[in-house]
């Protein structure tokens, strides 16, 4: 392991002391790392955005939950309307029913002969 890191150093006393390859060297080292910066810069816009998407479908399911359980709420309220105005309506029903058996008018009124 030693061996190998003293051939790397002295490649690179080499290639630091030649000028056009330490210049070459300093372009790429240069290029890698603007283009890290901008792959890095590209996954944070990349999140953010799946981020936002995940907040609009956890918006979008939490209405749609509210309303299923306001619509449900909603379903027994008027079942207990019902059970409670079901007599009320039907005791009307009958006196409704009641009334239209019998005649507008008296038999011996004048317009009725």
């Amino acid at each position: 392991m030693n061996a190998s890191f003293e051939r790397f150093e002295t490649f690179a006393r080499g290639a630091v002391e030649q000028a056009k390859i330490r210049k070459r060297l300093l372009l790429g080292l240069l290029a890698l790392l603007v283009l890290q910066l901008y792959f890095v810069r590209e996954l944070i816009a990349a999140e953010l955005l799946f981020g936002l998407g995940f907040v609009v479908l956890l918006t979008l399911g939490g209405i749609f939950y509210f309303v299923g359980a306001i619509g449900e709420r909603s379903f027994n309220l008027i079942e207990t309307g019902i059970r409670a105005g079901a007599p009320v309506a039907r005791r009307a029903y009958s006196k409704v029913e009641e009334l239209s058996k019998k005649p507008f008018r008296h038999p011996r009124s004048e317009s009725a002969q």
